[in-house]
């Protein structure tokens, strides 16, 4: 049976580690051709860089159907918006926001000049609409959870669905959980790379996800039920 995304080519921004990678895998698994870009590979802390890597994943790919954006800075939850640095502020907003505009913007030309009928999927967060001590990352999720509904509305007469995807309690690099927290999780555990990417690769298919655009899709174990995480007293 053919998988999922048959056909389909992909760029997968964040995909050196964690949800990224998942992502980048379980859209590969499907049958997609994936090009993966992580820092290593991709400047998208300017417009100029994000805006060469949609070229090169076209060139390489012979075109794109599907964008996801994972690439993210490295955070502290421990800085207030007393505290963030303006550079910090910048470099968070550049390559969460700012990318994803640059390259969803010149991908959506891109499949609609091709009569591609492309999905995109923005990997936003629970503080997009609960702080938590991370004002420059909490920002630039809001600011992608709107961008993600007017690519929706700007791309959907041209059979192109936009969406974001909002993980939970996942830990990795970018979150460390506290010691019992998982207890606090309605479902009992914390989640794993590969429960975004399951949920990834199904919104992203047309057998699953064909009538969804501009939506916000939880995958967070029913955290967001609660009050997310009671912010930290420093």
């Amino acid at each position: 049976m053919p998988g999922l995304l048959e056909g389909d080519r992909a760029l997968v921004t964040g995909a050196g580690r964690g949800i990224g990678r998942a992502m980048a895998e379980a859209i590969e698994q499907e049958g997609a051709q994936v090009f993966r870009a992580d820092l290593a590979e991709a400047d998208l802390a300017s417009a100029e860089g994000a805006a060469k890597l949609a070229d090169e994943a076209m060139r390489k790919l012979g075109g794109v159907s599907i964008f996801v954006h994972c690439a993210s800075p490295q955070r502290q939850e421990t800085q207030t918006a007393l505290q963030v640095t303006w550079e910090q502020w910048r470099a968070m907003l550049s390559v969460n926001l700012d990318a994803a505009f640059v390259i969803a913007q010149k991908l959506g030309r891109h499949m609609v000049e091709k009569r591609i009928k492309g999905r995109m999927l923005i990997t936003t967060s629970l503080h997009a609409e609960s702080p938590r001590n991370l004002p420059h990352y909490s920002a630039s999720k809001a600011g992608q959870t709107m961008l993600v509904k007017e690519l929706a509305r700007a791309l959907g007469p041209h059979g192109i669905r936009v969406n974001a995807i909002v993980p939970g309690a996942i830990p990795g690099e970018g979150f460390k959980g506290l010691p019992g927290m998982e207890k606090t999780i309605p479902l009992g555990r914390f989640g794993k790379p590969a429960d975004v990417a399951a949920m990834a690769v199904a919104v992203l298919s047309e057998r699953f996800g064909g009538y969804v655009t501009g939506a916000s899709i939880l995958v967070d174990g029913g955290i967001a039920l609660h009050n997310w995480i009671p912010p930290s007293s420093t």
